[in-house]
This record gives structure tokens, sequence and C-alpha cells, in this order.
């Protein structure tokens, strides 16, 4: 996904800009360029045998409105299509001449294009980039085209609770706006995305001051080359003043966040806290881009319930969500740590050391009851908000085997959340957790794609990265009682807002405030 060979222009360069640009080294490997036009260049100095390079807006379906709902989703299918400048199949016989791979991927609060090759293709791959974010055509027969798959796509999701249950959940906690928005274009709306909507939006979206370009594997000087070449036509134009409620005001030390890799793939979109992975944060200044779209769609969480009847699934599925913390919130390490802690998977996972055998919900939940086919802890986090809690995927009562009611398992859920707020963790438990926590963020970083992902995506965000060292510092600083009182800031009648549920089956889950005020929960 990046690199190129270093050309004899790049010192003639650097003596022309110099007294516009603005360079600075954050950590020793990572060198971060401002561009005139606030555009924000970062590298970071990994050996590898592949290039990798992308670019990060900050865009995506939590800035959509009822009239724009899906452009997110549109610009992500349309990406790599006819430009102003290279038809479909120049595009096509030019992203094959790459000879590595190149995506394009929305997700709620940003929109990447990113690609991994061979260190000399580096100034090819910044071309199609640049070229297709920038100055892609919306041909009508290409909508037509993304239209039907867009239609198709709707089928199979809808067809996976898996997939779409984590959807409606959010719709329901943030009451169909900002972060309730959803990933997938609504089906009454493809008809209605057009080429001067996606237009729209672009202006809108990709201003230079939202964007950071990214990459590993290729000198820093030759990589704000290619930057200034193909996106200094974007020009800089002051935003309004922040509101008082923006990101930035409570931000202090803030610390990381809990995001996946992304994928081409919108599937793996849709179930973005499966598997999360703790990136870092910064400190926000008050140059921070993306306090301009947030002053306007601040997340505001309702929580609630809802019931979707399928009497042919075979499975029952619950979930139950509290509101945690967004990532400048010093507990974010803490929470994240929790997740860990609860674990769970699937009733078949390959079990063994390693592999969460240990954690709460496998060893007192999948474990015990055989009906329950999957457990598990989830946390979908964003900048100024996220979601906590607990999903269940069980056999229903009254068929051939033996099963459960919504309302049997529910108190299951909501003691293993209780035991977090009552109860102090075993630091033997505890370090345990902390250790799977450190190593899965470890090992995501080995791959080059996931490195450079979460360099552009820090920059983006917080003006820096923060190197893995202090990230292990802050995990390491989890202890029993900061575990037990982040819990109880979440949870506790005393703070916790409204629960969010969603029961997906047979039967509705009943009475969910009487279990919650049972075993000592709020959000009722």
């Amino acid at each position: 996904m990046r690199r190129a060979t270093a050309s004899v222009l790049r010192s003639g360069f650097r003596r022309r800009r110099a007294h516009n640009l603005s360079t600075h080294n954050v950590n020793p490997p990572v060198q971060i360029t401002t561009l005139p036009n606030k555009i924000r260049v970062a590298t970071e100095s990994t050996p590898g045998h592949f290039s990798s390079v992308g670019l990060y807006v900050d865009a995506g379906s939590r800035y959509e409105t009822p009239s724009t709902s899906g452009v997110s989703h549109f610009l992500d299918r349309l990406a790599f299509k006819t430009t102003s400048s290279r038809s479909e199949e120049e595009m096509s016989a030019a992203i094959d001449k790459l000879g590595g791979q190149i995506l394009c991927s929305s997700s709620r609060e940003s929109i990447m294009y990113q690609s991994s090759h061979f260190h000399q293709a580096t100034p090819l791959a910044m071309s199609l980039i640049a070229d297709s974010a920038l100055h892609a055509s919306f041909l009508a027969e290409e909508i037509v085209a993304q239209r039907e798959a867009a239609r198709y796509e709707i089928r199979e999701l809808s067809a996976k609770p898996e997939m779409i249950l984590p959807e409606v959940l959010h719709e329901v906690a943030y009451d169909g706006k900002t972060l309730g928005n959803p990933l997938l274009c609504p089906e009454h709306q493809i008809d209605l995305i057009d080429a001067p909507n996606l237009q729209g939006c672009r202006k809108d979206w990709y201003r230079p001051e939202r964007m950071v370009i990214a990459g590993a594997g290729m000198p820093h000087e030759e990589l704000v080359e290619l930057a200034d070449k193909y996106f200094s036509s974007l020009k800089y134009t002051s935003p309004p003043q922040p509101q008082a409620t923006s990101r930035s005001a409570n931000a202090q030390q803030p610390p990381s966040q809990l995001i996946p890799s992304s994928s081409p793939s919108l599937y793996k979109s849709l179930t973005r806290a499966a598997s999360s992975y703790l990136y870092p944060a910064s400190m926000i200044t008050g140059q921070d881009s993306a306090q301009i779209g947030l002053s306007s769609s601040r997340a505001t969480y309702t929580g609630g319930h809802r019931f979707i009847h399928d009497s042919n699934s075979e499975f029952n599925h619950l979930y139950l969500a509290f509101e945690g913390v967004g990532i400048h919130d010093e507990d974010v390490y803490t929470l994240a740590t929790m997740q860990v802690l609860l674990g769970g998977g699937g009733s078949f996972s390959a079990g063994g050391p390693g592999k969460g055998m240990y954690s709460r919900l496998y060893t007192h939940i999948l474990n015990h009851y055989p009906q329950v086919d999957h457990c598990a802890s989830f946390h979908h986090i964003y900048t100024d908000s996220s979601l906590f809690g607990l999903f269940a995927s069980f056999v229903p009562a009254g068929g051939v085997h033996q099963g459960n009611t919504p309302s049997q398992i529910l108190p299951h859920l909501v003691h293993q959340l209780s035991l977090l707020v009552y109860t102090p963790t075993g630091r033997v438990e505890l370090n345990r957790a902390k250790n799977q926590l450190k190593s899965s963020l470890m090992m995501a970083l080995e791959s080059r794609a996931v490195e450079v992902e979460d360099l552009g995506r820090q920059i983006l965000v917080h003006d820096r990265k923060v190197p893995v060292t202090e990230m292990c510092e802050k995990i390491d600083a989890v202890s029993p009682e900061s575990l037990q009182k982040v819990a109880a800031r979440i949870l506790s009648p005393e703070s916790a807002k409204r629960a969010t549920v969603v029961c997906m089956g047979r039967e509705d889950i009943g009475d969910w405030k009487g279990v919650l005020r049972k075993y000592g929960l709020g959000g009722y």
C-alpha cells in the first residue's frame, strides 16, 4: 500500500516549500507534515517488502441527514470507477498494474481509501486514490448498478442476525440519528441517491482540513511530494467557530479508542466491534478539524427497546447495551480491559489457552448452558460516545431441543454485569485480561495495513501517534479498584443512562427493567 523511489526533485522541493510547511517528529519513526491547505501527511518508518498508503477523511454515516442518508455507502461502492481522467476500464487496468490491493471503506466516522503494493508503485497508488476521491464522475449507469448491489446487500444482511442486529442496536440507542444512522443505505433511499447528492456530500466532507494521508514503506519527503502534487488543488477555508459542546472541550489527557481494522467488505464493517483493538489517542488541539463536523452531529444517546418477531429463526438473539465512554475519556482503557475480561464467543469456538476459554462469559455461561450458542461482550466506541454490553444467541423454548425464552437468559447476562459493579475482580484474572488486551493490540499492529490505518486515524482525530509502550502502560495501570469504579460509572443506578435492549426471535424479553432493578443496575 505505498512507496515510491526517491527523486532528485526532493531536495529542491524541500527548499522551495520549507517556509510554508510545518513538519515535526512525533516519535522517532513517525513524521507529520501539514501542507499549506491543512492536509496532514504522516509516515511511519517500518521495514518491509510492501508499502501502504491511505487517505482518511472525517466523514461517514454519522454526518448524514435524512435527505443524504446512504451517501456514505454509495461513495464507498462507487470508488475506483469512472473519473474525469480515467474510464472505468482504464481504472481497472491501472489497479491490476498496481500489483497489490486497493480498497475504499466507509464507517460511521470515517471514509478511507487505502492501498498495499510494491514500493515502486506508490506514485500510481496515490494517483488512483486522489483521482477516485476527488474526481469521481458518478455516471448514471454506475449509480444504477450500485443501486441493485445495495438492494442485494440489504437482502443478504437482513437474513443474518449477527450482521443486522448491531445496526438495529445503534438505531435504538441513538434514536436513529448521528451514530444511529445506518451504515447501509436505507431501502427507501436507494433510488434517491444521484450524482448531485453524491457531489454535494463530497464537497461538504472532503475538505483538506478533514483529511489525512498516511503511509509506511517510503521516505517521508516522497509522500509529502505526492500529496502536494495530487491534493494541493484543494483549498482551505476557515471553519466556523466551534460550538461550546465540541469534543475538544472535555479533552484533557485523552487516551485511546477501540476500533478494529477495516476491510473492503461491508459485511465486516457491520461487525466492527466483534474483535476490537485499542488504538491510541493524543491531546486535541484548537485546530482539531473533526470538531467542525461534530459540533453539528454530536451523538445523543437515548437507549430504548425493540423486539423483532421471527418465528422461523433458528436461535433467539438478545442484545443488552449501556452507553460507555468516548475515546477522549481516561476510563477507556479500563472499559477495554473490562470487555476482554468478560470475553466470550461461540459454544464451538476452538478453546484452549490464549483463546479466551478463561473469560467470564465462557466459564460462567457457555460452559454451563449448552442451549446458548453464542455469548460475548462488545464495545462499539466512537469519538464522543460508545456502546458497551453483552449479547447472546440461544435455542428457543418449545422446539425439538430444550431451549430458553429471552426472559430466562437475560438474568444471566445482567448478573455478569452486576458482578463487575459489586464484586472486586481478582488480580490474577485481571492481569490475564490485561495481557490478552496488550497482545491483541500488538499482534494487530504487526499487519502493515492495520498499522497504516491506525496511523491515519490517529492523526485525523488526535494529531499525533501514541507509541504502543505508552498504551501498554495505561493498560497496566488498570487496577481492581479502578475497574470496579468504572463499572459503577457505566452500570450503576446512580449514573447509568437508560439501557438499550434489542430482542429478535419467537418472543419478546418481558420485564427487562425489573431484572435490571433486581440486580442493582441502572438504565430503567
